[in-house]
């Protein structure tokens, strides 16, 4: 159990939170949610004592460990890659490293072997004899292949080395386990092992993620940061959303009906109070409209970005016709006779884990690339908007925001610009920041915009989340499923690809797969595929 009794951050005279108690106990894991600068990180940082909070405490059951998931991808850099893990539990370390440091000494005395026999009776009971053949199964379960345990860090691709502090924070079964972002950098394969685990996990879980799909899939509660408190709610992400709209529903309901017997009340408090033979009801009628008290709804912290794509122009049959396209990319064939057909009703989301395979289709596409052979072409009905993985020089100009996306704009027209503007969160002063000091989700929210004011009835998305807090996600997610047009799209946010695509295409070592399906139905058949290959397999083997 871990709990956080009458926590009080202050910065200045900004509360960050504001006694805040709340109790997490064995059995469930919470998903930590709230809006971008609520404090999710700096909480889990106060859970775990990095950070002292101005007033109260932070209490762990005594005897339980704690275990973070660290993001500093080069605090190990010349360590070995088995013993990173196993440096998530730190007292067996500890045990292993005296042990070591007794069994060495040529003068081995009786004090020494009781403080042995000490150790190896610790050591026994936290399973230290299978402390490293665990740490190569989270580690291969994550898929870091067993060639690489016994390699520095240092020789570790990125993605690689997220995965190894991950195994570290999961290592040794913790009793209470945080994790910040864990999905960031992870493939899916990666992320569906993590989800068994964690569902599968019966200590304490606390996790941040912006990934909704995962949250509903491994958290039992949800914490909710709002108004600096927080608030636990039972089941995962969607119930709690959809039960917090719905509250806010009625609380908005209940309101408007007293709001409409006040001002009934106060109609007649007005027309009678001067008239003696209505007097004694006016006198009634006042005594009631003073008990009516409007229920406060506070304004969430929340902000909800309103994402439309709507299209100037109908789309007709022809839309977008590939052949045969091939593209080298540094000496790698990313794209190999690639061809296919877009209709009018399609959404096609574009899978798998080659990014450079993907990026170039859409390069290609959009004619930022020439493809080495083969060829495409545009539906003379369709008009594209493209958002690209990496839009850094789109901001490198000394423009404001609505400058910027004025010179995009069919309508030259500053107030037409900033209701788009307005749309994505940019209102008032904002409209005159200069687009190279934007952060990176500012960025996203323009091009967005630039997406919306086009018209555009194709659309092209190059993983558009990244950056994104949950409620622009969400927000995007609703506007892509309501989009009437055409879309081709990459996304590692598995509920957008889920609820939007109605076709699935994967480039694998250059080749395209290409399916009319849904994406949890071709992971299934994928994984039965999987399954399938491994059985004809072990039956080859068993008759040699």
């Amino acid at each position: 159990m871990i709990q956080a009794s009458n926590v009080t951050l202050r910065f200045g005279k900004t509360a960050l939170f504001e006694d805040v108690n709340v109790k997490f106990v064995p059995g469930h894991c919470y998903g930590l949610i709230g809006a971008n600068g609520a404090g999710k990180s700096t909480f889990l940082r106060i859970l775990t004592g990095e950070l002292e909070p101005t007033k109260g405490e932070v209490i762990i059951s005594p005897g339980e460990r704690l275990s973070f998931l660290k993001q500093d991808h080069f605090q190990y850099e010349d360590q070995v890659v088995l013993d990173v893990v196993m440096l998530g539990n730190p007292r067996l370390v500890e045990i292993m490293k005296e042990k070591e440091a007794l069994y060495a000494k040529e003068d081995f005395t009786d004090e020494d072997g009781i403080r042995a026999s000490e150790l190896e009776a610790e050591f026994a009971n936290m399973n230290g004899w299978e402390a490293e053949s665990d740490a190569a199964i989270l580690l291969n379960g994550l898929g870091v292949e067993t060639d690489l345990h016994s390699k520095l860090m240092r020789e570790l691709t990125g993605s690689d080395r997220v995965k190894v502090l991950l195994a570290q924070a999961l290592f040794g079964n913790p009793d209470i386990l945080l994790l910040d972002e864990p999905t960031n950098h992870l493939d899916l394969a990666a992320i569906a092992w993590l989800e068994e685990f964690l569902i599968n996990f019966e200590n304490t879980v606390i996790v941040v993620s912006h990934d909704r799909y995962f949250l509903n899939k491994v958290c039992t509660q949800i914490a909710d940061i709002d108004y600096g408190k927080i608030q636990l709610y039972a089941g995962n992400y969607d119930f709690w959303y959809e039960s917090s709209q719905l509250m806010i529903r009625q609380m908005k309901e209940a309101n408007k009906k007293k709001e409409e017997k006040i001002k009934e009340l106060q109609e007649f408090i007005q027309r009678f109070s001067a008239n003696a033979s209505k007097s004694r009801q006016a006198t009634s009628r006042k005594r009631a409209l003073e008990k009516i008290e409007l229920d406060e709804i506070r304004p969430s912290s929340r902000k909800y970005p309103y994402i439309d794509f709507r299209p100037d122009r109908t789309i007709g049959n022809e839309v977008l016709e590939v052949s045969h396209l091939s593209k080298t990319v540094d000496g790698v064939k990313v794209l190999d006779d690639v061809s296919f057909i877009l209709g009018h009703d399609d959404k096609v989301a574009l899978v798998g884990s080659d990014e450079l395979a993907k990026t170039t289709l859409f390069q290609i596409l959009m004619g930022e690339l020439e493809p080495d052979e083969g060829s495409y072409k545009w539906g003379v009905t369709t008009s594209q908007a493209y958002f690209p993985k990496d839009s850094t020089q789109e901001f490198q100009q000394d423009l404001t925001i609505t400058e910027w996306l004025t010179g995009y704009s069919p309508v030259k027209d500053v107030t037409y610009v900033r209701g788009f503007l307005g749309r994505m969160l940019f209102a008032g002063e904002d409209g005159v920041k200069k687009i190279n000091v934007l952060s990176g989700g500012e960025r996203v929210r323009c091009m967005l915009s630039k997406m919306m004011i086009s018209g555009a009835n194709v659309l092209l998305f190059d993983e558009p989340t990244n950056h994104l807090d949950m409620e622009s996600i969400t927000a995007l997610n609703n506007g892509m499923i309501k989009f009437p047009g055409v879309m081709i799209f990459s996304s590692r946010d598995h509920q957008i690809v889920q609820t939007t695509a109605n076709r699935i295409m994967e480039l694998v070592n250059g080749k395209l797969i290409d399916k009319i399906t849904t994406y949890d139905e071709y992971l299934a058949n994928d994984e039965m595929a999987m399954k399938r290959q491994v059985y004809t397999a072990q039956k080859e083997e068993g008759e040699d």
